[in-house]
């Protein structure tokens, strides 16, 4: 067991190598989330670099798709680390992606259980969790949450995202300024540094998209298709603004 740990230790990522859809598997195609227009019989995922960066606009399906990933993975779909349970789903309404792994199949090169889901609306449940579980076991609580929103967010990526495993976010800069999106872009160059690290996430902003070497991913009903930051409408949109914030304005509101 020792041996194939150092095996496992000594290997760089990324670890999740591919995904795809096992139609078989699925009971009812009107149901979500299998009537994503994009989850196809065909659909696929290759993981060919540490870090994934998939885009897209609301709705699309980008955390659906993320979710069923984290739950192949071994994560709860509200997040957390493996073996977490911060939200109690027996009696939830809400239709989540987690459903999703079970039509989906994953090539693995080797399987790591080690690493987070974080899911930027779930955060405040998850802090919760970690405080109670530190409790309970003598320990003193992480408290995350005795700071602002995005101070909270960049304290449990500091101390949560070292090690090796796979991590997966979920728009991390809901809650950061663009200056706080930039430390989290210094932590995301830590992470590929280490080598051991493998991200997949899910971002609206044009400042994260552009992380070097990071394999950018458009979805669209059509599916996953490379494209480059220029050529995403959130940086077009920014760009726009930027250039007339004032005019931009007045344009938008005046529609």
């Amino acid at each position: 067991m020792s041996s194939r740990r150092k095996r496992t230790i000594n290997m760089p990522a990324p670890y999740l190598r591919r995904i795809w859809l096992e139609p078989s598997d699925i009971a009812d195609r009107a149901a979500y989330p299998f009537c994503l227009p994009f989850l196809r019989d065909d659909f696929e995922l290759a993981f060919d670099r540490p870090i994934t960066i998939i885009v897209g606009e609301n709705g699309t399906g980008k955390s659906t798709l993320l979710e069923g990933i984290a739950v192949l993975a071994g994560y709860d779909e509200a997040g957390g680390g493996k073996g977490y349970m911060p939200v109690d789903h027996s009696d939830a309404i809400e239709k989540m992606g987690g459903e999703l792994s079970k039509a989906l199949r994953a090539g693995w090169l080797p399987k790591i259980s080690n690493g987070w889901f974080f899911r930027a609306e779930s955060f405040f449940s998850v802090a919760r969790y970690l405080d109670t579980a530190a409790r309970d076991a003598g320990k003193t609580p992480p408290d995350f949450l005795s700071h602002s929103h995005g101070e909270g967010f960049l304290r449990f990526f500091e101390e949560r995202c070292k090690s090796q495993g796979i991590f997966i976010f979920d728009e991390p800069e809901s809650a950061l300024s663009p200056a706080r999106q930039m430390e989290f872009l210094k932590l995301m160059r830590r992470m590929d540094k280490i080598g051991h690290c493998q991200i997949i996430m899910a971002t609206h902003s044009p400042m994260l998209m552009a992380f070097p070497n990071a394999r950018l991913l458009r979805l669209t009903k059509y599916g996953l298709e490379p494209v480059t930051v220029d050529a995403t409408d959130h940086y077009k949109i920014m760009r726009e603004f930027c250039d007339d914030p004032t005019g931009f304005v007045e344009a938008v509101v005046g529609e």
